[in-house]
């Protein structure tokens, strides 16, 4: 049995979308557990770039299947854009590639609306998507959501959706000072979508068991990053759903003891895309000069991702929450060109040295990074084709981060194509 997940490790944008395609070269699925298309994943394969948002990277292969997990939340409209936009790529999405969960839930025109509307209100906006993502997950946990299996039945799919409609105009009236929706025109554009999507909605958590079974590879996949987790992620500057492997679990319908192993993707530095903590945060050259360099630039939202130096204590965190067996490092070529390059390798809070992350963002307000300063490396990073070609000061550097989170790097990247890949131990 081969099963393994790909998990963010830090804030998001790790590269997860690079690794997921480069790990499913030898996987028979691909299953997305989480989130919906307020991700955003870019793969370059030779020549051409593909910027992925709610299917799976494992698309990209004609072999593979993927799985969208009854974990995600999906927006049909949004979902047939992204399909479009691979077709015209030459990339065909067919149910015989892509199957959804039949209790995956349905983002509607309402949640839309309401996430947008929700977040002006708020004292301190958490900078969401926009996307709808976090209402349609409210309306799961508050039991009145609309899955699939309820969308490709007509008279079901009109009855909540009538239901719905009434609640949410109410709320959009009479809260957000919004117009209200027309139940006909969403009825009508949602049940065309629906016809569409019957030949790919399954009970998917049976046909993921049987496959694992029959001692097929699986590859989960996940979106945004361990500190973007509902629970352990630094709330409420978070996501809307569980990103650490856990979520594997409750969002594909496997169980634990079929989880074989986790592997964390980390930038060689940090980033975050929108508001919240980031206690490495650099605001001066050094952080422009770095965003500018890793050309880091949010994939769904189109922000400049804040950047500022590796933070160790949140990838412990990781390895800790997630059970992490494997790390994968990207953007080590990034970092060439400094002469130093510091290191968190703890918080110092209340007078002692922390090693952990706090819940309680008053206290991560108080807590002061403490450092450790590393030589840096040349461009020639980005040229290495092994692990013994990279610059000595790069691995002093990699070494660093295993020996701190105790999970060994087994893969680095120096670069965002296929080939620049360096595999220093088998996954």
């Amino acid at each position: 049995m081969s099963t393994f997940v790909v998990l963010g490790a830090q804030w998001g944008d790790e590269g997860k979308g690079k690794m997921t395609d480069f790990l499913a070269e030898s996987a028979d699925l691909v299953v997305r557990f989480q989130g919906g298309n307020n991700a955003g994943h870019t793969v370059i394969v030779g020549d051409s770039e593909y910027k992925l948002h709610l299917i799976p990277s494992g698309i990209l292969y004609d072999d593979k299947l993927n799985i969208l997990g009854n974990g995600t939340v999906i927006d049909p409209e949004a979902l047939f854009k992204e399909i479009s936009y691979l077709e015209d790529l030459n990339v065909a999405v067919t149910p015989e590639k892509l199957l959804i969960s039949d209790r995956a839930h349905v983002i509607l025109p309402y949640h839309r609306l309401l996430d947008k509307a929700s977040d002006k209100l708020r004292k301190n906006a958490i900078g969401t998507t926009g996307k709808g993502i976090g209402p349609a997950y409210t309306d799961k946990a508050e039991r009145s959501g609309i899955r699939m299996c309820d969308l490709i039945k007509p008279d079901v799919f009109k009855r909540k959706l009538e239901e719905n409609i009434k609640k949410k105009n109410d709320l959009l009236v009479s809260v957000y000072d919004e117009e209200p929706l027309d139940f006909d025109e969403v009825y009508e554009t949602y049940s065309a979508y629906a016809e569409r999507l019957i030949p790919f909605v399954k009970d998917t958590s049976v046909r993921l068991y049987d496959e694992i079974k029959a001692d097929k590879k699986v590859l989960f996949e996940g979106a945004q990053g361990m500190l973007l987790d509902i629970d352990y992620g630094t709330y409420p500057f978070v996501t809307s759903s569980n990103t650490i492997a856990g979520g594997v679990c409750t969002g594909t319908g496997i169980g634990p003891t079929m989880l074989k192993g986790a592997v964390g993707v980390a930038k060689a530095y940090t980033t975050r895309v929108g508001e919240g903590p980031f206690p490495t945060e650099l605001t001066d050259e050094t952080g422009r000069w770095i965003q500018e360099k890793g050309g880091e630039v949010g994939v769904t939202t189109g922000r400049p991702r804040r950047c500022g130096w590796l933070d160790l204590v949140i990838l412990k965190t990781s390895a800790r929450v997630s059970g992490l067996t494997n790390l994968v490092v990207t953007k080590i070529d990034t970092l060439a060109g400094l002469d130093t390059i510091e290191v968190c390798v703890g918080y110092k809070f209340k007078g002692q040295v922390i090693d952990y992350f706090p819940a309680s963002l008053e206290d991560l307000a108080a807590c002061e990074p403490v450092y450790e300063t590393f030589e840096g490396w040349g461009e020639e990073a980005a040229t290495a084709k092994t692990y013994d070609e990279l610059p000595e000061n790069a691995k002093i550097y990699l070494k660093r981060i295993e020996e701190f989170t105790g999970v060994e790097v087994s893969i680095v990247s120096v670069g965002p194509k296929r080939d620049q890949t360096i595999v220093v131990n088998e996954i």
